[in-house]
């Protein structure tokens, strides 16, 4: 597979945010598992190309791929190798791929890097390669009608991914408390030596570049301090909520190292379109036609709310196509609680194909007859 992340995406290197997101969008459902079941080759183009969107849609990693090529996430820092040769791990299974990062940052990037050619650390203290890092964060997205981001709804979600060890507590001990420092490179994963007037580092053989020495591992993780294991998340989808937010559950993602915090869940959220109504934020926009004698004279016609209640909304005498009649307080939820944007019913003309005896008559002469100086209305 192409370990290019633009070259996957299909877009060049000065793309926007926007061209991106708009080639990834478009790649992820042409190779979705779902759309694609027991095709082993679309399954690795689907992860390659959420491997490829994780670099690029990240300023800092794709600052350090432009710079570093693949070479800046060797080593476990900004996305591990996998599908590709950038993406991150499988966190849910089923041919998805939801690694959204929350590893290394740019420090991490060169420190690396600057190790990687033979120079010390810089800027503090050099740290291990595995200590203490926080859980990766998880994305899922999710389409939902509008009615539903009407009334708001409870999506369940489920996958698999690694969760904290509760034995050790995630701290991979089989006592469950914090594993000592390595006493041989005093916890920072690394043991530096001296050549001339360069300073090397390189991984602690005793701790693996850990950081920390475990004398007795947990034996429910095997040392690692997390499991492998299926979930459930019930996920609130609050109502008014609009298309593209995304929603977070802080805590909920992957299990981090040696006891640090666990990742977040995020759920991207996108609105079908509806076929009767059109949103504008809060105001629901609705196009009906409404018979010519109605218009002209002026009367009621009954109109079915996002809610499917029935209201009668009167029109006034000589309302013209084009305008819009407003209905106060039955649009979206807003933002402030308990409040409601407005629906309006943009004007059309119905204009009857059978007609009376009768009616073509009077019609003829109403079209007969002639209006004053300022029209008809």
């Amino acid at each position: 597979m192409n370990s290019n992340p633009y070259e996957v995406l299909g877009v060049a290197r000065d793309a926007s945010d926007a061209d991106i997101k708009k080639a990834y969008h478009k790649l992820v459902m042409k190779y979705h598992p779902d759309r694609n079941p027991g095709d082993k080759t679309a399954e690795d183009k689907f992860k390659e190309v959420n491997n490829a969107f994780d670099i690029l849609k990240d300023p800092q990693k794709r600052a350090a791929y432009d710079r570093f090529g693949n070479a800046a996430f060797a080593g476990g820092n900004g996305a591990s190798a996998g599908a590709g040769g950038f993406g991150g791990a499988n966190p849910f299974g089923g041919g998805f791929n939801f690694n959204m990062g929350g590893g290394a940052g740019m420090d991490d990037i060169l420190r690396e890097a600057m190790r990687g050619f033979g120079f010390g650390d810089f800027g503090g203290a050099p740290r291990g390669a595995a200590a203490d890092r926080r859980g990766r964060d998880l994305l899922d997205e999710v389409a939902i009608d509008l009615k539903d981001a009407y009334f708001g709804k409870t999506h369940t979600v489920k996958f698999s991914s690694n969760t904290s060890c509760e034995k050790c507590h995630g701290f991979g001990t089989a006592d469950g408390k914090p594993a000592p420092a390595c006493p041989n490179c005093g916890g920072s994963g690394y043991v530096r030596t001296q050549q001339g007037f360069f300073a090397m580092e390189t991984p602690c053989p005793e701790c693996n570049g850990t950081g920390h020495k475990i004398d007795k591992k947990c034996d429910a993780c095997d040392g690692t301090g997390a499991v492998h294991k299926s979930r459930t998340l019930d996920v609130k989808i609050p109502a008014g909520i609009e298309d593209g937010a995304r929603l977070r559950l802080a805590g909920q993602g992957e299990a981090g190292t040696n006891g640090a915090p666990a990742g977040d869940f995020y759920l991207d959220v996108h609105v079908r379109p509806d076929a009767r109504f059109e949103r504008a934020g809060a105001d629901l926009i609705r196009r009906m036609d409404i018979p010519f004698a109605t218009l002209a004279l002026g009367g009621e016609i009954d109109v079915e709310t996002i809610d499917d209640k029935t209201l009668s909304v009167k029109v006034p005498a000589g309302t013209q196509v084009g305008e819009r009649l407003r209905v106060r307080g039955h649009g979206m939820p807003g933002r402030r609680a308990g409040s409601f944007g407005d629906m309006y019913i943009v004007v059309g003309v119905q204009i009857p194909t059978k007609l009376t005896d009768k009616q073509k008559k009077l019609l003829a002469e109403f079209a007969e007859t002639k209006p004053g100086k300022k029209g008809w209305f």
